[in-house]
């Protein structure tokens, strides 16, 4: 499947629908050359590259409610609602291994996206960059407000969705003509500008060219939605989002409703599969 990417949006625990369209992907051997995502899309994208199904679901559902993987109590202790630690260390050396041998030796193109805070442009790091403790995806996950700036490579990161939420233009960029793109919202849905411009002003008022990219993310993010859906029109990609309301927030820790994102996932990529195939022949 040359020249075909998989592009992954994020959306926090709406994340859990990627995780069921990647569940099918799994079960059906259909792997991609060419992946990228942002935050919680790049972030379920490396249990689908090592190979490893129902990893993604045994993770989030098993520590959803464990206050060391979300809370306020982590928020305070450790100044990230998300204990990065915890998620990008513990829990794939510890608890629930990550099989880091057959993800570092795929042979697939893995681009992370984040934003840099002194430019407020996206960057993208491979996966040979992702670094000991997958510092590209705590960077790429890591919310403004929510989340501490990682420093890493020389950059100072937030969450990839800032500048970046649908990283389609940088795989057509890198070449790709056709895309299957996985969203986290539902058909129709648009960006709203935000409500806490003038914390957001104050808290990286040191980062000017970051504060204009949060204010214009709204008008981005619709821009980029037009584009994907003039691309499916055109036939150069293949949109695959919930088919059901969305119950599930950014922060969601209710299981039952996880669970119920995670299979309307699985079936939405299910009843796409004919369709996907015949597209990437």
């Amino acid at each position: 499947m040359e020249k075909i990417g998989l592009v992954l949006e994020g959306g926090g625990m709406r994340g859990l629908y990627t995780c069921g369209v990647l569940e099918w992907f799994m079960e059906n051997d259909l792997y991609f050359k060419y992946i990228i995502g942002v935050s919680a899309g790049a972030c379920n994208a490396v249990s689908y590259i090592s190979k490893q199904p129902g990893r993604n679901e045994e993770v989030i559902i098993n520590y959803v409610k464990n206050w060391r993987y979300m809370s306020l109590r982590s928020l305070f202790l450790n100044k990230s609602y998300f204990g990065m630690d915890f998620i990008f260390d513990e829990i794939p050396n510890k608890h629930v291994f990550f099989d880091f041998e057959t993800f570092h030796n795929s042979p697939c193109n893995f681009l992370v996206g984040a934003t840099d805070c002194q430019t407020g442009k996206p960057i993208y790091l491979s996966k040979e960059e992702m670094g000991d403790k997958f510092e590209a995806l705590r960077a790429s996950a890591s919310l403004p407000m929510l989340s501490p700036i990682v420093t890493y490579k020389g950059y100072k990161l937030l969450d990839g969705g800032i500048s970046d939420s649908i990283p389609i233009r940088k795989s057509i960029q890198d070449g790709n003509i056709k895309n299957i793109i996985v969203l986290t919202r539902n058909k129709g849905y648009r960006k709203k500008p935000g409500k806490f411009n003038k914390l957001l002003k104050l808290t990286y008022r040191h980062y000017p060219s970051l504060v204009e990219t949060m204010l214009n993310r709204y008008k981005v993010y619709n821009k980029t939605l037009d584009l994907i859906e003039q691309l499916e029109e055109d036939g150069k990609a293949i949109i695959i989002r919930p088919s059901k309301e969305l119950d599930v927030g950014r922060l969601e820790k209710d299981p039952r409703k996880l669970y119920g994102l995670l299979h309307n996932g699985y079936n939405d990529a299910k009843d796409v599969y004919s369709k996907m195939m015949k597209f990437v022949s």
